[in-house]
């Protein structure tokens, strides 16, 4: 028998004063409740009561056994009250990995998150590997591209589009692209992650799909690398749109071939756990959609 409902048993027994009273508060049977306290003897090879025709005792061990179950039941109890109340308010360490050029999108939910709810804490961590949130104990990634892990939740925050441009020292040197075929020809520096690796796809004023195969001096994981050496001309560069805003506004980049847009991605949030997700980890999704329609033009320079 479940031992945890045998000593919930037993100490309604010794509470209720019977055997029936105990199963009436308990919804259960008399004979089961007898049987519940019975496993526990057995279990333990000792009389815990006394039964008469009249009334239930408690024996000398009993009494010792029904004090530390009384201790026992309420730390469950409590147990279950710290973990209920864990699920209703956000509460605890709040563990986020994500990548450098979308903390200037995350760092306003953060800041909000954290004064909204004194309780918790973040630990937020900024690098550009391939988690494994699991084996590293994340509660929650922001990425720009899905996971490779299927198993994983995914759930799109908002949308957002790559933008193609360069320096002005760039066009100085090797001239303005006019076709979207020129640039099979140009230098072009690459995000690693990029989701279709050197085939760069796009969409014209028709909404007609449209691509292009490029190569280049420069592939790197890192989004301000490549930021920095758009900068210095080395190259032509997909951009994601929230990294050079404002570079392209402050006129240190120049949007290229403007009648073909960069297919539409997906900012995401992406955690361990669909049931059971703990109200720090839903909360916090939830304030990031909200923060995505409000900073929709920081994302997605095309919105």
């Amino acid at each position: 028998m479940d031992r945890l409902t045998s000593l919930t048993a037993f100490v309604r027994v010794v509470d209720s004063g019977g055997f029936s009273a105990a199963g009436r508060k308990l919804n259960m049977s008399t004979t089961m409740v007898s049987n519940h306290v019975q496993s526990l003897e057995d279990r333990l090879g000792v009389r815990l009561l006394n039964r008469t025709t009249r009334k239930v005792g408690l024996t000398e061990v009993g009494q010792a056994y029904y004090d530390r179950c009384i201790q026992i039941l309420a730390d469950i109890e409590q147990a279950d009250d710290i973990a209920g109340a864990l699920q209703s308010v956000p509460r605890g360490t709040l563990r986020i990995y994500t990548n450098t050029h979308v903390v200037q999108f995350l760092s306003p939910a953060v800041a909000e998150f954290l004064a909204t709810y004194p309780e918790v804490k973040v630990d937020l961590t900024i690098g550009e590997r391939d988690v494994d949130l699991l084996d590293e104990n994340y509660d929650l990634a922001v990425r720009m591209i899905p996971p490779r892990d299927s198993s994983l939740i995914v759930r799109s925050i908002a949308t957002w589009r790559h933008v193609l441009c360069c320096s002005h020292g760039y066009i100085e040197q090797h001239g303005k692209p006019t076709l979207l075929a020129d640039l099979a020809t140009r230098n072009c520096i690459q995000h690693v992650n990029y989701p279709f690796k050197d085939e760069w796809r796009f969409v014209d004023r028709k909404g007609a799909a449209a691509s292009v195969r490029v190569s280049g001096n420069l592939i790197s994981n890192s989004g301000e690398t490549l930021r920095l050496a758009g900068l210095a001309g080395v190259g032509i560069w997909m951009a994601a749109g929230f990294l050079v805003r404002d570079d392209l506004e402050a006129g240190r980049l120049v949007r290229l071939l403007p009648e073909y847009r960069p297919v539409e991605l997906t900012m995401n949030a992406v955690y361990p756990h669909r049931h059971h997700l703990s109200a720090k980890v839903r909360t916090f999704i939830d304030l990031l959609v909200r923060h995505a329609t409000e900073q929709q033009k920081l994302i997605n320079p095309y919105s």
